[in-house]
């Protein structure tokens, strides 16, 4: 079975591949300048204490990060949309190795800003069995220090390829976090974390288990 890691570097380089020059210039120099700006080194950090939430789910019902915590370790895990095909192939490879996450003791959640109706089309259309939580405002993601503005340059790149983030978020900050993954212990304390400023580059299942069971 291919890694998560070889599946993206699959997806980018044929996403690269069929890209002008020009676009991808623009679009490394955003990355580049988001790895500068330091966002990745003050994002939440491990031994820090997990903020608590309490988020929507695509139907409406509310997620509490405190209440999953009486129950064992929580794995949360930030990602920019279901309009983002590295995210889509990060929530299907979860999908695929959630068996091995509980089993390794974790209860897995994911946040994005879409709108509830935007991350239900997101999880019907993956068939996800996990909750996908809509974080409205980023508000969640801000409390973890994961909260960057999609370059000015990107944006009309974005509208070009038919990605309406207005729409998919509800609102017209062009906010997104950072692609990010917590294991947060029982005692509410991040014990591992994965962030990164290249969206291409997302926590690996296997690392993520190796962290739940070093709990």
């Amino acid at each position: 079975m291919a890694t998560l890691a070889e599946a993206l570097k699959q997806q980018n380089d044929a996403a690269r591949g069929a890209i002008p020059a020009e676009t991808l210039a623009v679009m490394d120099a955003a990355t580049e300048a988001l790895e500068r700006s330091g966002l990745v080194e003050r994002s939440l950090a491990v031994g820090a204490d997990a903020p608590d939430f309490s988020l929507p789910d695509a139907l409406g019902s509310k997620v509490t990060l405190s209440e999953l915590l009486a129950e064992g370790p929580v794995v949360l895990s930030f990602y920019r949309g279901g309009w983002c095909p590295y995210c889509s192939i990060q929530l299907r490879t979860l999908q695929a190795r959630l068996t091995d996450l509980a089993a390794a003791g974790g209860r897995l959640v994911a946040v994005s800003p879409q709108t509830p109706d935007s991350s239900l089309s997101t999880a019907e259309k993956l068939e996800l069995a996990f909750p996908v939580l809509s974080d409205a405002g980023n508000a969640v993601a801000r409390r973890y220090g994961l909260v960057f503005t999609l370059a000015d340059e990107l944006r009309p790149v974005y509208a070009g390829w038919g990605l309406d983030l207005p729409a998919a978020n509800g609102d017209e900050t062009f906010e997104l976090p950072l692609p990010a993954t917590f294991v947060i212990g029982a005692d509410g304390k991040v014990a591992w974390r994965f962030a990164d400023a290249d969206y291409t580059k997302r926590a690996e299942p296997d690392d993520v288990i190796a962290a739940l069971r070093a709990l």
